[in-house]
């Protein structure tokens, strides 16, 4: 990790420069080339650090999503989350300590997408998915200050 991928990864997670060229307008503001920009953005995505870039709108406002759970024998738990998480509509795949230990979110652009995703997933994983659709509307910030310490990456208690 270089001091260029912990500023990108730290200062850009919220405020994304909305400009035709925010790659240039982040490389302004680091006193760096596009090109080192996009280059460090690409490792830290082949590296699995990032997974992608892109905007976060507000849940139902534009498409469809839902939070979904399952619960998913332990030994079966890195198989069905690498399933999981080649689909590109799966955001937040996580583990948790319940019954129901494998949540994700799900986004579609349609009802209809977002249930025949979930078929699909139901289908190459062989477990039940609970659906849980959105009910009331809450906003957690998922702005995270990451401190970077002789190679072990933590997040800040700050």
């Amino acid at each position: 990790m270089t001091p260029l991928h912990e500023r990108l990864l730290n200062d850009f997670q919220q405020d994304f420069p909305l400009t035709p060229r925010p790659y240039q307008a982040i490389a302004d503001s680091l006193g760096v080339t596009e090109e080192e920009v996009l280059s460090a953005l690409r490792e830290l995505s082949d590296e699995r650090l990032i997974s992608r870039i892109g905007p976060v709108f507000r849940p139902n406002r534009i498409g469809k999503s839902m939070l979904v759970a399952m619960a998913v024998p332990a030994d079966q738990l890195p198989r069905v989350a690498d399933i999981i998480s080649r689909f590109p509509e799966v955001n937040h795949n996580y583990e948790r300590e319940n019954r129901f230990n494998l949540w994700f979110v799900l986004i579609a652009n349609s009802e209809k997408h977002l249930q025949r995703t979930l078929l699909e997933i139901e289908g190459q994983t062989n477990c039940k998915a609970m659906r849980l659709p959105l009910l009331t509307d809450y906003f957690i910030n998922l702005g995270f200050e990451l401190e970077l310490d002789n190679g072990c990456n933590r997040l800040s208690s700050d």
